[in-house]
This record gives C-alpha cells, structure tokens and sequence, in this order.
C-alpha cells in the first residue's frame, strides 16, 4: 500500500500516513508542486531559494506549509545541500536555520536530526530520494537527501550510525521511509555512475527480499546505459544498516511519470522548482 497519501486540499501534500495514523507526536511528509505563490517555471510550490525563483513567493511557500502544519516559519530549520553525506544535528539554539535564507543554513549538509519538539527539519527535491528516520523511543527524528551520490556513500547509514550515537537510537527501533522520487523506469544512468553503484552491489546482493526489483537493469539497445533503481539501494543500506524490512515504508510515487503532480528535474530539462520533505516533533 502506497505510504505517502495525498492531502487533496492546498497546499498539495502528501502525508507518511502510515505515521501520521500511529504516531501523533511527529509530523511527516511530502509536498506536490501546485497550491503555492510560484509563476512559472516554478509553478507554483517551490520553497526551495537556490533555484532562482521569487525570494519572496519562496518565503511565502514556506510560511504557507509550516502553517499548515501546525508550526511557524521561524521553526523552518534546513541545510544547504551538496549532495554530500555531511549530517547536523540540530539542537534548539539551531532551530529556524536557514528559514529566512541560504546563507544561514546549515552548509554542505545533506542530513539533519533533531530531538528538539517544535523543530521543522526541511529538505528540498526534483528527483533525488527523500529518506525519513524516526526513533519512537527517543523521540528523535531525521531527513536526508539522497541523489546518486548521496545514496552511494551511504548516508542512509550514516544517519542510523549518528542516531545510536547522539540518541542512543537502536537500528532495529528506528522507522524509516523513502518518499516520492525518480523510479527506475525512468532514471537513466552511465557506466560513471555505475562504477559507483558496484563498488555497493556485493554488500547488498544477499539483502534482496522476495519479490523486490533488481538494483539496475541494463538497456539492451546501448549495453553502457542502465536503468538505476535508487529506492531499491537505500531500502537495502537501511537493511544493512540494522534498519527492520518491516520498519521500512517505500513509496511508488516516481517524480519524473507524475510532473504533474511532482517537479522533476530530468523531465523538465533542469528548469523548475523543488519539493519539500518535512519532519518535525510537535509541541505539546
């Protein structure tokens, strides 16, 4: 059953329903691309500064999602991401970093987590993998951002790794999920990225589950394009990384099939805005 469950209301969000239903301390989830202040090509809600839309329109997205949420602007707390497995922990002298701003983000940061109740941790998409971590026990919740790059360094696992450290998390406690992104049917990629995605293949062979998909397929019309599965390697580095099969929810949603309802960067040629991922632990 599909995780991430539209809102049908507007803003367009997409709710990790499966915790909303069970867990009513955190907030998770994803945005669509329609409902905001955005003109084109950022049409119409981009909260993303970096992409060359409207500061203004941008903050205005912001404000309008954290409200609806149930938080403030000021707890709006993001990182500048590099597609690097860089993770902060956001303590609540942090909180609102980034909100108004890329200077005042967290810099070269692709993961953030927190424990802090009334923290908004955000992160911004058009393809790449939004990954959800969150410890019940310890009430600490996580985001990191996953593109090829990311997903080959393992930041799935550096974000569990970083959980047991700080919280005292225990891999087989956490829940996670993987949120809307480009599929394999659509995320066409070359024998560069693939030396990256083989260097991880051996350590992940033995954790495929009955019935799941295979990491990559091989075009058969040009033997040096593949058919990347992104989802699928994230879900076996959380496996490897002590994360339960059964703690783990994964959405079918593919950015790039569905640009009506998601902005994605491969299918509109890298001109358009960016979806938002959001976790947070609500104030009592």
């Amino acid at each position: 059953m599909e995780p991430f469950i539209q809102n049908g209301g507007t803003p367009v969000l997409l709710h990790l329903e499966p915790w909303r239903g069970q867990y009513s301390a955190i907030t998770a989830g994803f945005t669509g691309r329609a409902g905001g202040s955005g003109k084109q090509p950022y049409d119409s809600f981009n909260c993303a500064f970096h992409v060359g839309d409207d500061p203004e329109d941008v903050l205005s997205n912001r404000r309008l999602l954290a409200e609806s949420l149930g938080f403030t602007l000021d707890s709006w707390t993001c990182g500048e991401q590099t597609h690097s497995k860089h993770i902060a922990v956001v303590t609540r002298r942090d909180r609102g970093k980034g909100s108004l701003d890329r200077a005042s983000a967290f810099q070269a940061t692709d993961g953030l987590l927190t424990d802090v109740p009334g923290v908004l941790l955000t992160s911004f998409y058009a393809d790449c993998v939004p990954l959800y971590f969150y410890d019940p026990l310890h009430e600490a919740v996580g985001l990191a951002h996953a593109g090829w790059k990311g997903t080959v360094a393992e930041i799935a696992a550096a974000m569990v790794s970083r959980m047991e450290q700080e919280y005292g998390s225990r891999p087989q406690d956490i829940l996670a999920a993987i949120g809307p992104s480009i599929g394999e049917c659509c995320y066409e990629v070359d024998d560069y990225v693939m030396d990256h995605v083989r260097r991880l293949e051996d350590g992940l062979k033995s954790l495929k589950a009955e019935g799941a998909p295979e990491l990559y397929t091989r075009i058969e019309t040009d033997s040096s394009k593949y058919m990347l599965n992104l989802k699928e390697m994230n879900q076996r580095i959380m496996i490897k990384a002590g994360i339960l099969p059964t703690h783990i929810e994964c959405t079918t949603w593919c950015t790039s099939c569905n640009s009506d309802l998601f902005f994605s960067y491969r299918k509109e040629n890298g001109i358009t805005g960016r979806m938002t991922s959001w976790i947070g632990i609500k104030e009592s």
